[in-house]
């Protein structure tokens, strides 16, 4: 019976099947659209060092034959050979890849499959449909990929830009004119690939084209171009690459420093009000001469020349000002409204409002879902608001205990305004429209209730349990993240490490793969502050990860 494999699962080839001459087949297929179905052999930095290892329609096999293009055939839209003990040494990964040939992008497509075949028998299959992907025009659907023996791996991981970039991302060449297409391959050879299908599959041709998905806001490139990433930040909620304080008046340039040049003001930017001014208002006139200029607004008058303060009275407190007024405390209402003016409520028409750094505002009114927040992360709220607990049931309380990706939740629905809070911690909206994002448990503050949401796991070895764990968010709507501190978005490339204890988030399409060399550092120097454990990311351009300056 074939194993039903996930996008990231990953298993030995000997654990799937004894056998080393394996049948590939790929379905994937979108009505009036046409696809390029290639492998790459890569070497051990996965790029495409010999050019005869790119095994596609013009070039359908390899030198030794370790790998073969052999067609359409058993329902399959295109299928190899691959014989693992004839690839040569310097060939250590192999990534079977889909790119559309002409207009189009992947969200169109029907559901499709990359499986694996052994004596004529399905071992392993993964699936995927249309809606994992956006604005995509290539994808990486699964990689065979040397690692002491022979594993696999579900990818699913796309690329905005077509055959060219996915032929640059793998250091290869791209001609100017590409030589006509070749021949059809002659029929398979009799190593027993599945028996041919009596009629293609009937999802092949849906009854109308699906509707392009719009762009992520947080991650994905502006245009799908295969051109470098462009100069903003790879995602685009701006809360994340900028302070979310209140905007203010800009300030006039200051006065320059002892010893140089004043730079003079230009006449139409206002002035700096004096400490406690309304702002607004005019500076006041010069005082007559031998006269002293009155205090600014909320300070204490000096006192007269040669006089000292009354009997009984502090210095610098002016004459009139009754006992137990603070010092600087504004004396009328008008003053206390301009006082606290800066720090008023914001409201801007938006379901979720951040008001400050460290305090986000949700509107209830607006969408047609509660949301889901940490207990205990509620500081105000007005309106008509229902809470209650929100229960993960006994697997999911199994799951999180087990994992660590265990969140108490409680449920807000209602009429009204929620303000939320925890320790201080910078909050970060990061609005999804149907992509999907990463975010460890520990720096989820809230999120829409019409998001779904598991616990994924992040294989690897050399650490307790030999796996890592994240919740990943999918769907439609908005999830809090909370940071220490302001945290930096880095786009992934194949050099991108992070410590796992300060990593926040990354895209869903990144490949995680968990990297602990340093712990010989930290063995042969003890009490090394070294980290034991680091996370090495992998993906097309467009990924991205999100890490804050402090480790949990």
């Amino acid at each position: 019976m074939a194993r039903e494999f996930q996008r990231g699962h990953k298993a030995k080839i000997s654990d799937l099947t004894p056998g080393t001459d394996l049948y590939v087949g790929v379905q994937i297929a979108a009505p009036g659209l046409t696809f390029d179905i290639s492998c790459f052999g890569l070497d051990a930095n996965e790029q495409l060092s010999d050019d005869r290892y790119f095994i596609f329609f013009n070039q359908p096999k390899s030198p030794e034959e370790s790998i073969q293009l052999l067609g359409a055939q058993s329902g399959d839209t295109e299928s190899f050979r691959v014989t693992l003990d004839r690839i040569p040494a310097a060939i250590q990964k192999l990534s079977f890849t889909a790119t559309l040939d002409g207009s189009g992008q992947m969200s169109q497509i029907g559901p499709g499959y990359i499986r694996i075949v052994a004596g004529g028998e399905e071992v392993v299959r993964y699936a995927f449909t249309g809606s994992e992907f956006t604005t995509e025009r290539a994808v990486m659907l699964g990689d065979f990929y040397l690692k002491d023996v022979w594993r696999f791996a579900a990818v699913g991981q796309g690329f905005d830009g077509g055959l060219d970039a996915l032929l640059k991302n793998f250091g290869g060449e791209v001609a100017e004119e590409e030589a006509p297409p070749a021949a059809a391959p002659a029929a398979a050879p009799g190593f027993a690939p599945p028996a041919q299908a009596a009629a293609p599959p009937a999802f092949g041709a849906p009854p109308a084209a699906q509707a392009p998905q719009p762009a992520p806001s947080f991650g994905a490139p502006p245009a799908p171009t295969p051109s470098p990433a462009p100069q903003q930040p790879m995602h685009a909620a701006p809360t994340i690459a900028a302070p979310l304080a209140p905007q203010t008046p800009q300030a006039p340039q200051a006065p320059s420093p002892y010893g140089q040049p004043h730079q003079p003001q230009q006449p139409h930017q206002p002035q700096q009000p004096q400490f406690g001014q309304v702002p607004g208002q005019g500076v006041p006139p010069a005082p007559p001469f031998g006269q002293q200029a009155p205090a600014p607004y909320g300070r204490p008058a000096p006192a007269p020349y040669g006089q000292q303060p009354p009997v009984g009275m502090p210095p610098g407190v002016p004459q009139g000002m009754p006992q137990g007024v603070p010092q600087g405390a504004p004396a009328t209402g008008a003053g206390l409204q301009a006082a606290l003016q800066p720090y008023k409520e914001t409201a801007t028409g938006q379901r979720w409002t951040p008001q400050n750094q460290q305090l986000m505002r949700v509107d209830l009114t607006m969408g047609g879902s509660g949301v889901l927040a940490r207990q205990g992360s509620m500081v105000m709220y007005q309106g008509k608001v229902d809470f209650g607990y929100k229960s993960a049931g006994f697997v999911g309380r199994a799951v999180g205990n087990a994992t660590g990706q265990e969140m108490q939740l409680m449920r807000c629905t209602g009429r009204g305004q929620v303000f939320l809070a925890e320790e201080g911690s910078h909050l970060h909206p990061i609005e999804l429209q149907g992509d999907a994002i990463c975010v460890s448990a520990e720096s989820v503050l809230a999120f829409d209730e019409s998001l779904q949401y598991e616990v994924r796991r992040v294989e690897g070895h050399g650490i307790p349990g030999g796996a890592l764990f994240t919740m990943q968010f999918q769907g439609t709507g908005t999830v809090i993240v909370k940071t220490h501190g302001t945290p930096v978005v880095l786009p992934v490339t194949p050099t991108t490490f992070a410590d796992c204890n300060a990593v926040v988030a990354w895209s869903a399409a990144s490949q995680v793969i968990v990297s602990s060399q340093v712990r010989l550092r930290r063995n042969a120097y003890p009490g090394h502050s070294g980290e034991t454990v680091n996370l090495q990311f992998r993906g097309a351009p467009g990924n991205f990860i999100v890490v804050q300056p402090y480790e949990v």
